[in-house]
């Protein structure tokens, strides 16, 4: 017989399920209705949704998809969880591999990182709480947006992406170092059993021995690749446009001015001005429209600059969309992302505020800033190589300062048996 409290909590865990199933069930219908009322106000948000998917996340992130699958199948990722484990695991508490997700997560941007810590708590590299603590570090927003569709599209000021971007890397660094203490007492761990004789020697042996496994011709692989990286994409592109359309119907309601005033209660004795809270308002559901609105904003550019850092730094709604379809075929648990997004928001705000302090003269930090004339345009496929090209620069660079951290320690244990 099942024991009675085993069975009421089992009973009190169905209802609370039901409950949540009612609860989105209703949101369903609600924002079925709003579409039948308002097809105008629908229609503007799909398309400004597809207009950022197509022109923005599309070409910036597919070669990255792309790379990153190839280079899995590849055996380079388990390469580097041999060769890296003895630097990533002291300083973030997570294997080797991560070293990976590291390089592509603050090389391309959202939600690739979800990507691939997804695929290497598959493929058993890492355990939950070390997937976790990934997760909650290695994603960025993209660099070609913060430097070049921010700074310049938006502020016409190229010395402000240096600023959101220093900002947004360096409160994720210190996010990580700070993960590497979460659920320290985990007991699932995943050690490369390979490295007892020769780092370099068993990292070759260990990708040498995923391409043996590996039966797919290359043509195949490729396909498979770019055929995974579009549909992806799609599903990207999918969750960008309903909330774009969400946002859009928010803003038809004055729900977006309603959040606002909650966030005022908190913002303006920091001295933010009320003209920048309806963009924080909107940077709460999806980033890219919060950074313009930020950028449009009768505030002066100290304001603006904090309040974008902000907003790319919490990501959005829309992109936490993202990463739990990313993870949802995992175990990976999706709130220490969610916290961690609003420790990096709290982060990011302060080095921002630092930064530009430190970085731009006080005349100019105290009058709004002008937005380039025109619609802002995207780098789009050229600006995207470069960063892939940064990309593997990164890697070999990564793996270049791992060999010589090992043959720095080897020298060293041999001097010191040497004395001995």
């Amino acid at each position: 017989m099942v024991p009675l409290d085993k069975l009421t909590r089992s009973k009190a865990c169905s209802r609370r399920r039901d409950l949540v199933r009612l609860f989105w069930t209703a949101c369903v219908l609600v924002f079925v209705i709003s579409m039948i009322s308002c097809p105008q106000v629908v229609f503007q948000g799909a398309l400004t949704g597809l207009k950022t998917w197509w022109n923005i996340v599309f070409p910036a992130l597919l070669p990255f998809f792309i790379a990153s699958e190839l280079l899995m199948n590849f055996g380079v990722v388990h390469f580097m969880g041999v060769l890296l484990e003895p630097v990533m695991r002291p300083l973030f508490n997570v294997p080797g591999a991560g070293s990976f997700v590291m390089a592509i997560g603050y090389t391309s941007g959202y939600p690739i990182g979800s990507m691939v810590t997804a695929r290497l708590r598959s493929e058993g590299l890492c355990s939950r709480v070390e997937a976790e603590r990934l997760m909650s570090f290695t994603n960025n927003s993209s660099p070609l947006f913060m430097l070049v569709a921010v700074a310049v599209g938006m502020f016409n000021n190229p010395g402000t992406g240096v600023i959101i971007a220093g900002a947004h890397y360096l409160s994720n660094l210190v996010l990580g170092f700070i993960l590497r203490y979460y659920a320290r007492s985990e007991r699932e761990r995943f050690p490369n059993r390979s490295v007892r004789k020769g780092l370099l020697r068993s990292a070759l042996h260990k990708m040498l021995q995923v391409q043996r496994e590996e039966n797919r011709p290359l043509g195949k692989i490729m396909g498979d690749a770019v055929r995974n990286a579009v549909t992806n994409l799609l599903n990207i592109g999918g969750f960008i446009i309903l909330f774009a359309v969400i946002i859009q119907l928010l803003f038809h309601v004055g729900f977006i001015d309603t959040l606002a005033g909650i966030l005022g209660i908190l913002l303006l004795p920091l001295g933010f001005s009320p003209e920048i809270l309806p963009a924080l308002g909107s940077g709460f559901f999806e980033m890219t429209i919060g950074s313009r609105l930020a950028s449009e904003a009768a505030a002066p550019l100290l304001q603006q600059v904090v309040a974008i850092g902000m907003i790319l730094a919490w990501s959005g709604l829309s992109v936490h969309a993202q990463a739990a379809s990313m993870i949802a075929e995992t175990d990976i648990r999706m709130l220490p992302f969610v916290v961690s997004r609003l420790a990096h928001t709290c982060l990011a705000g302060i080095f921002t505020y630092l930064f530009c302090l430190w970085r731009l003269p006080p005349e100019e930090l105290a009058a709004p800033a002008l937005a380039a004339a025109g619609e802002w345009q995207y780098p789009g496929y050229a600006g995207s190589f470069k960063m892939l090209l940064i990309f593997f620069m990164s890697l070999a660079a990564i793996i270049l300062l791992a060999l010589l951290l090992n043959l720095a320690r080897s020298v060293l244990n041999s001097f010191l048996k040497i004395r001995i």
